[in-house]
């Protein structure tokens, strides 16, 4: 998928596909590097808790072998008719190893489980933090869904290793060995048939079952992904392909889809069925080999019989630490496509690709833009950056040289913008749709690096600061930005931590909510739907405005402020919002990107954006003598206002 297309919103790229699976990996910097070790040091695991969950591993299934071993001597040595005190060791062994065997592998499923869990809490913290302080362009250029598949499927696959994987590997290896040695203490020629059929149990067995999973992961890539896209056009386009006719025919290629689906699965199924039957010969091969090399030792006089019976019968349960080999194998090569995955998308987000979210290391003590005290780091408004509750410095400026702003790879949108924001100055980004004005936007605020010209933030370049201290300083609401479930005070305290509920009924009122507000239940602590859905599409982008109003940040930068709003209700918000840095209280610098041109007299500067650059720049008032067609669509505004209107006077 190419980067992201110009003047759309960041969540339409996630819109491309359902299919992760699908999505093009970018190059990692590191290399040959195996993705799932990388992973899995992210994991952070407890080595205490691992070697732990380890041991209970082995007592769980040693315990299931010596209760195996112990009935065999106690069946064999009953059968003798000894006297009955000379049993009562064995049968008291029977009964510890029996509930033993059930009390450590519940301990040990609870180690191995937390130790998995905290290992995919640890994973997904450091994605977020790698996401929320790295380049915008490696979420953008995500397909729909894949996302949400890395972040949750993915890591719980990455975490899943440690539990399906890794601990079962090692506790096969320690019993196997351990049990290869108790039988060689009987029967050295037994103990090596027991460790040929235990190569050929774990090792050949696991390799088929792991190579059959890469089979058929291959065959049903391309199958899936068929169905996701048939099933998602059937969705979206359902009333469309009934009136055409073709909604048959889209079923059918559907049904078909599902077909090869289903027959590359049983493709794979087959290699997954003769490692599981190599898993119970191997058992078999096992109990007859011993018992034909034991036997004439048995008629030599060198091996009794009860011990005959301990060396032919222990391998039965000696076999159940193989029997998870196989899954563990496919879950081993699944967590690796997830590992690769999950590292790719850090590696995009973090160029050095060690998953820090700092990609730029510490500033320099000396910078003005680092006289911030301890802050609280929470969301920024409109977009997941990092805030800070303490005093915004009024000195700062945000300055751009011959700017050019674009997608990494793709060619600029816009090129040579000159500008410079200051506390108190209103900019305005005019200009059609598809134009840049919101990439122009997200290059500003520090989301993606200019593809050339020089933009700085106090006189040293944004591309080398950290994310954390331009965000501090510089906010960006975009069109597209979340409203949570929770509280109206809660959603504006993403930008500021600290916002008292008077401070959030003034935000709410300055950005004309106040009507609004009055009318709910309980004011500003009035639980709101997941992602606004209660509320109107006009109210929410109030409720955003209201949030940007909130945060400390020195600029102030909104994308399409008027969107689902009436022509005057909109020509008000505009003006006010172009207005709202030159409070004496907190002086910010505002950039708004808007289509309505109506209220732009308020702005210090138009800026107008076409045909890749700048075209124009001006007050409003120069703009509408010497631009024709700026006039004409400010003409065409007023018109559309007096007519729904008819009080409202030009």
């Amino acid at each position: 998928m190419s980067p992201r297309a110009p003047e759309t919103s960041v969540a339409a790229d996630l819109s491309a596909t359902t299919d992760p699976s699908a999505t093009t990996e970018p190059r990692s910097s590191h290399g040959s590097a195996d993705p799932l070790r990388r992973a899995v040091r992210l994991l952070d695991v407890d080595l205490r808790r691992a070697a732990l969950a380890l041991l209970l591993g082995v007592l769980a299934l040693g315990s299931a072998i010596a209760l195996a071993a112990v009935s065999a001597w106690l069946i064999a040595r009953a059968s003798q008719m000894p006297p009955v005190m000379t049993l009562t060791v064995a049968t008291v062994s029977v009964r510890m190893f029996g509930i033993s065997r059930g009390l450590f592998r519940y301990l040990e499923r609870l180690a191995s489980h937390t130790v998995a869990l905290r290992g995919m809490a640890s994973l997904r913290t450091r994605i977020y933090a790698a996401l929320a302080g790295g380049r915008l362009d490696a979420v953008a250029a995500l397909r729909r869904g894949d996302l949400l598949a890395r972040v949750g499927a993915d890591v719980d696959a990455v975490g899943d290793v440690v539990v399906r994987a890794i601990l079962p590997g090692a506790v096969a290896v320690v019993l196997g060995v351990g049990s290869v040695a108790f039988v060689g203490v009987f029967h050295l020629g037994a103990a090596a048939a027991l460790a040929g059929c235990l190569v050929l149990s774990g090792i050949v067995g696991p390799w088929l079952a792991a190579r059959g999973a890469a089979t058929t992961e291959r065959r049903t890539a391309r199958a899936r992904s068929d169905m996701a896209a048939v099933a998602l056009e059937i969705v979206d386009d359902a009333a469309a392909l009934t009136v055409s006719g073709n909604l048959r025919s889209r079923r059918e290629a559907l049904a078909e889809a599902d077909g090869r689906l289903a027959a590359a699965t049983d493709a794979g199924a087959r290699t997954s069925g003769l490692a599981a039957g190599i898993g119970t010969l191997a058992v078999g091969l096992a109990v007859v080999a011993t018992m034909l090399l034991a036997i004439p030792s048995v008629t030599a006089g060198t091996l009794g019989p009860v011990q005959l019976a301990v060396v032919v019968l222990t391998p039965l349960a000696v076999f159940e630490i193989t029997q998870t080999l196989p899954a563990a194998a496919i879950q081993m090569h699944r967590s690796r496509q997830a590992a690769a995955r999950i590292m790719a998308l850090l590696d995009a987000a973090t160029p050095e690709g060690d998953g820090a979210p700092d990609r730029d290391g510490p500033p320099e003590k000396d910078d003005v833009l680092d006289d911030i005290a301890e802050v609280d780091r929470e969301p920024q408004a409109g977009i997941p950056a990092q805030r800070s509750t303490a005093r915004s410095l009024t000195a700062l400026s945000l300055t751009a040289r011959d700017l050019a702003c674009g997608w990494p790879g793709t060619a600029p949108v816009v090129a040579g913008l000159d500008l410079d924001l200051r506390p108190g100055r209103s900019v305005a980004l005019v200009g059609p749709s598809g134009t840049g004005k919101t990439t122009t936007l997200l290059t500003l605020a520090g989301l993606v690096d200019p593809v050339g010209g020089s933009l700085t933030l106090d006189g040293r370049p944004v591309r080398t600061a950290s994310h954390d201290t331009v965000a501090q300083h510089v906010v960006l609401t975009t069109e597209d930005a979340h409203v949570f479930s929770t509280t109206v005070l809660e959603n504006l305290r993403v930008a500021r931590g600290d916002v008292a509920e008077a401070q959030a009924v003034a935000a709410l009122e300055r950005a004309g909510l106040g009507e609004w507000l009055a009318g709910l239940p309980d004011g500003v602590l009035t639980t709101l739907g997941a992602d606004g859905a209660t509320i109107s599409g006009g109210e929410r982008r109030r409720l955003l405005l209201a949030r940007a109003l909130c945060s400390p940040a020195t600029f102030l930068l909104v994308d399409e402020p008027a969107e689902h709003l009436d022509p005057a209700t909109a020509d008000q918000l505009v003006a006010d919002l172009l207005r709202a840095g030159r409070g004496t209280d907190q002086p910010r610098g505002v950039v708004v990107a808007t289509h309505r041109l109506s209220a732009l007299a308020a702005a210090d500067e138009v800026v107008l954006i076409d045909e890749g650059g700048v075209v124009a720049r001006g007050t409003h008032a120069s703009l509408l003598v010497t631009q024709a067609t700026y006039r004409a669509t400010v003409d065409g505004e007023h018109t559309t206002t007096t007519t729904r209107s008819p009080g409202a006077t030009r």
